[in-house]
């Protein structure tokens, strides 16, 4: 089974930066699609970036040119400059398999707090 461990939130100063880290373990690195969504107070979760195994790369619009997601080993990486109020909130690691019916799975979100 899959494991992800999102690490890096905290609170961090608007038009500051932001590196997270999702550590996956127990599925071979490159069978998985791996991204980035957030969710705030009374809202679904939405995606902010994703890096698919074949390096394809897709950004929500309200990061594009904010925002950089990579990933290396068998972690994938977000990191967002400048910061602004509106990217507070949890962010989950998310991943699926490269199979034709994907098994999908979450990590357990790690907070995210833009102070002004």
């Amino acid at each position: 089974q899959l494991k992800l461990v999102e690490s890096g939130g905290g609170l961090v100063q608007a038009g500051g930066s932001l590196r997270l880290s999702c550590r996956s373990s127990g599925i071979h690195f490159s069978f998985l699609n791996m991204a980035w969504y957030r969710q705030v107070p009374g809202s679904q979760r939405e995606l902010v970036a994703s890096a698919a195994t074949d390096g394809t790369t897709i950004y929500a619009e309200v990061v594009q040119g904010r925002a950089a997601i990579s990933r290396n080993e068998n972690t994938v990486y977000l990191e967002m400059a400048p910061l602004k109020l509106q990217d507070a909130g949890v962010y989950y690691c998310y991943a699926s398999t490269i199979a034709r019916t994907p098994d999908t799975f979450w990590g357990r979100g790690t907070q995210v707090t833009v102070s002004s």
